[in-house]
C-alpha cells in the first residue's frame, strides 16, 4: 500500500489515476485549487477502496506554502512515500507573446513552481533514502514549437530538472520518474478537434501506474510518442524553422 500526495489532484489525468490507486487500496491526499471538486472525488475514491483520502485547497504557486502541504500529507497519511505532481494551465500562446507577465505567469505555474515543490520532495526522500517522485511533464517540452513554446519551454525545464533529480538521487534509491503525455482528452483541451492521436485520461493513467510501480525513468504516453518525438528532435533547424508546428 502506497501513500501518495497528488498535487493538482483536480486535473483529469490525475483524477483518473487516482480511482486507479484507490481501487488497489493505496491512501492518497488530495491538493488542488477548486474545493467542491476535491470533495466530490475525494467522496468518489473511498467509494472505491481507498482507506484514507485527505484533501487540502492550496495553489501550487505560493512556493511559502510547499513544505506545510507536504507535512499535512504525511500527517494525514501516517507517512509519505510517493508523489504525483500533475497540475499545470495550457498557456495561450498568442496572448502570452503579447503580454511578458502573462508569459512568466505561465513559466511558472508550469515550471519554476513544480521545480521548487519537486526539490522539497527530493530533500525529504534523499534523507530517508526511499520513495517515488512522479511529475507530469509534456511531449511539448521536447522541442520548442511556435504554436505553444511558452508551455513547451516551461515543460522543457520540469523534464531536464527531473533528468538531473533522477541522476542525483538513484544512490539514495529514490525513483524519479518523467511522464511525458502528448495530445490527451480533457477538459483543458476541450476546444481542440481530436484525432487518431489523441488519448483518454484513463489510458495515460494506467500508463502512469505501471511506470510508478515498475520505478521507470522517462515514459511516453501513449508509447508511440517516443519515435514520433525523436523524429521532431532530429529534424535540422534550418528546416524546422519552415514547418507550421
Amino acid at each position: 500500500m502506497r501513500k501518495i500526495l497528488i498535487v493538482g489532484a483536480t486535473s483529469a489525468i490525475a483524477e483518473a489515476t487516482a480511482r486507479v490507486l484507490a481501487a488497489r487500496g493505496d491512501t492518497l491526499y488530495l491538493v488542488g485549487r477548486n474545493s467542491e471538486a476535491l470533495a466530490a472525488i475525494a467522496a468518489d475514491l473511498k467509494v472505491r477502496g481507498a482507506p484514507t483520502v485527505g484533501v487540502e485547497v492550496a495553489d501550487a504557486n505560493d512556493l511559502a506554502m510547499h513544505e506545510a502541504i507536504i507535512q499535512r500529507a504525511e500527517q494525514t497519511l501516517s507517512g509519505l512515500d510517493t508523489v504525483l505532481i500533475a497540475y499545470g494551465t495550457l498557456s495561450d500562446q498568442l496572448a502570452c507573446q503579447k503580454s511578458p507577465e502573462l508569459t512568466v505567469h505561465e513559466l511558472t505555474t508550469n515550471g519554476v513552481s513544480v521545480a521548487a515543490l519537486l526539490t522539497r520532495i527530493a530533500e525529504r526522500f534523499e534523507a530517508r533514502r526511499s520513495g517515488t517522485i512522479v511529475a507530469i511533464s509534456s511531449v511539448a517540452g521536447d522541442r520548442g514549437r511556435q504554436s505553444n513554446y511558452v508551455y513547451g519551454s516551461a515543460k522543457a525545464l520540469v523534464t531536464s530538472f527531473l533528468s538531473g533529480l533522477r541522476q542525483r538521487l538513484r544512490k539514495s534509491g529514490v525513483a524519479v520518474i518523467t511522464i511525458k503525455p502528448g495530445f490527451v482528452d480533457t477538459p483543458m483541451t476541450a476546444q481542440f478537434p481530436k484525432g487518431p492521436l489523441w488519448a483518454k485520461p484513463a489510458q495515460v493513467a494506467a500508463g502512469i501506474v505501471r511506470a510508478m510501480d515498475r520505478s521507470a525513468g522517462v515514459v511516453y504516453l501513449p508509447g508511440f510518442w517516443r519515435p514520433i518525438m525523436f523524429i521532431i528532435r532530429a529534424v535540422p533547424e534550418r528546416v524546422f524553422q519552415r514547418l507550421k508546428l
